[in-house]
């Protein structure tokens, strides 16, 4: 039950370092001088630029819903 218990724990610390990285990181796909995540577009070509994400629908959900998991995991 001990041995149980503990897995759970690892495995909630696992998943809690995980949703933290993944908000926080700031390149999710690298293309040659193109550089994308959650919330910025960068390209690095003559001049370093970057643009806000798309205001897609679906991405202002997701970036809601990661800020949410984060605020609701450390609670």
């Amino acid at each position: 039950m001990l041995l149980l218990l503990l897995g759970i724990i690892v495995l909630h610390v696992t998943v809690l370092v995980l949703l933290f990285v993944s908000t926080i990181v700031s390149q999710w796909l690298v293309n040659g001088e193109h550089t994308a995540d959650l919330w910025q577009n960068c390209t690095s070509g003559t001049v370093f630029h970057c643009l806000a994400s798309s205001s897609n629908e679906w991405l202002q959900s997701v970036q809601a819903m990661m800020i949410l998991s984060v605020i609701f995991s450390v609670l």
